[in-house]
């Protein structure tokens, strides 16, 4: 398998500082605004934008949560092992909220669309909003698209993306991976 760098840690990081400003132009102080991870990788997304946000922002009001969307997907019977769910952790309601789901890559648009299922436990949202770091935008099954992305990359066939984080893999990275048996 080959695999090409998309972005290092220092346009990463570019990225995520991007985003968050354009998160506060849209949203001002958060006020009314919650921003909630997708499990498991848009968990990182989230964390470093929270960071952000709190850190070099200064938003005081942000509300964050976790979502697991593992039984909501419309694939989770089709596996050979069990799947293993992830934690919820959405400590408010989101009736009238405006509501920003996070996650790494949109591929498909499928997690997307289980999350917005899963969701409906919470509360009617006022708006949702979807920020993605990735969006792979040659590859949707469902009509989804991001309001904020990070970088479009145009990924095709057997190529994979892969966001990796310095928490969890050591570096903070995103390459575009090749499987060059087919």
């Amino acid at each position: 398998m080959s695999q090409k760098i998309l972005l290092n840690a220092a346009q990463l990081d570019i990225i995520l500082h991007r985003l968050a400003c354009q998160l506060i132009e849209n949203h001002g102080d958060f006020h009314n605004t919650a921003l909630i991870g997708v499990q498991p990788r848009g968990v990182f997304v989230l964390k470093r934008l929270e960071r952000l946000l709190k850190e070099q922002y200064q938003i005081e009001n942000l509300q964050t949560g976790l979502l697991d969307i593992t039984f909501y997907r419309d694939d989770f019977r089709r596996g050979e092992e069990p799947l293993k769910a992830n934690s919820t952790e959405i400590n408010f309601i989101l009736e009238n909220k405006n509501v920003v789901i996070v996650d790494d890559v949109l591929y498909t648009g499928r997690s997307i669309r289980a999350a917005l299922t899963a969701l409906q436990s919470f509360g009617r949202p006022k708006t949702i909003e979807l920020l993605t770091l990735i969006d792979r935008r040659f590859s949707r099954h469902l009509p989804i698209q991001p309001d904020y992305n990070g970088r479009q990359v145009d990924a095709i066939g057997n190529q994979k993306v892969k966001v990796m984080w310095k928490e969890s893999a050591g570096e903070d990275a995103v390459y575009l991976l090749k499987n060059e048996d087919q």
